[in-house]
């Protein structure tokens, strides 16, 4: 048996400087095994980070997402990249969260740096495949990417 892992100030300033460090702005730190059924982890978010539109299309890959530091703001678009709604999660507030139903397209905005966000869903680990990305939004690292993560941050 393993021992608790506790999800407190330490581990959220830890993954808060690890993600400013990294050149995508962001820091896993995993709760699970890889071969366990339910993944949770921890991730540490800084402003810049871009997390492009996308969804999950098995059955089984619905998503939990709580904010446990910070503000995080979520768009839900259609199919043809539509902006449908926004949402503010945010640490302490009206809505901390959010449960995903497969299929959703949607994107994150950081909103705080240092945001913390806690998230849950079936495992395995699989990469997105290309029709689990927004054809209509850029991929992270194309420079439009800048661009399109300003647009996202302006609905906020």
């Amino acid at each position: 048996m393993r021992a608790p892992a506790f999800l407190d100030r330490a581990l959220f300033a830890e993954l808060a400087a690890k993600a400013g460090e990294s050149p995508r702005q962001r820091a896993h730190h995993n709760l699970h095994e890889m071969s366990e059924p339910c993944h949770r982890l921890t991730v540490g978010l800084q402003p810049e980070t871009y997390i492009p539109p996308h969804r999950h299309l098995s059955a089984d890959k619905a998503e939990t997402l709580l904010v446990l530091q910070g503000r995080i703001g979520l768009l839900l678009f259609g199919e043809d990249g539509s902006l449908r709604s926004t949402r503010l999660l945010e640490a302490g507030g009206d809505c901390v969260g959010v449960d995903l139903a497969p299929g959703q397209f949607h994107a994150l905005v950081v909103l705080a740096a240092d945001s913390i966000l806690f998230e849950c869903k079936a495992g395995p680990y699989r990469p997105l495949v290309e029709a689990e990305q927004a054809s209509w939004a850029p991929r992270e690292g194309e420079p439009e990417a800048a661009a399109y993560l300003a647009w996202m941050k302006a609905q906020f």
